[in-house]
């Protein structure tokens, strides 16, 4: 199996766990810990916004290929097994409809950047007046 093949089906079983991590957050059954853990990997998966732009060279993409797949696993870990598996028909089922999209968090990292950008402003301002 050729590496491009390997990488594929390793992205398409992420996706996957994100939408099994998804139903498991809203199971009762799932720990509190394990569900905040879930919690947080689900809305910046599904933000529309990222933390690191993609445009910014190579940061932009650790997020993606770094942040995402280490909060899966740490929250697939939190989670018992016979929960993973009663979610993961139910989430094959969600992945063919198309994925929710969490605007809250899209909306925070919106406020971040500009919280950010008009820091710096301030800080420029400060150095050339």
């Amino acid at each position: 199996m050729s590496t491009l093949n390997q990488l594929k089906n390793y992205a398409k079983k992420l996706k996957k766990d994100i939408f099994v991590l998804y139903l498991s957050y809203k199971d009762s059954r799932t720990p509190l810990l394990a569900k905040g853990v879930a919690i947080c990997v689900v809305a910046y998966a599904f933000s529309p916004i990222d933390l690191i732009p993609d445009f910014i060279p190579i940061l932009g993409y650790l997020d993606d290929l770094i942040l995402v797949p280490l909060g899966i696993s740490l929250a697939l870990k939190l989670i018992p097994d016979y929960i993973i598996d009663e979610n993961q028909t139910m989430a094959e089922h969600i992945q063919k409809n198309g994925k929710p999209k969490n605007w809250f968090v899209g909306i925070l990292f919106i406020i971040i950047w500009i919280l950010f950008a008009v820091w710096i402003g301030k800080l420029l301002l400060s150095l050339f007046s």
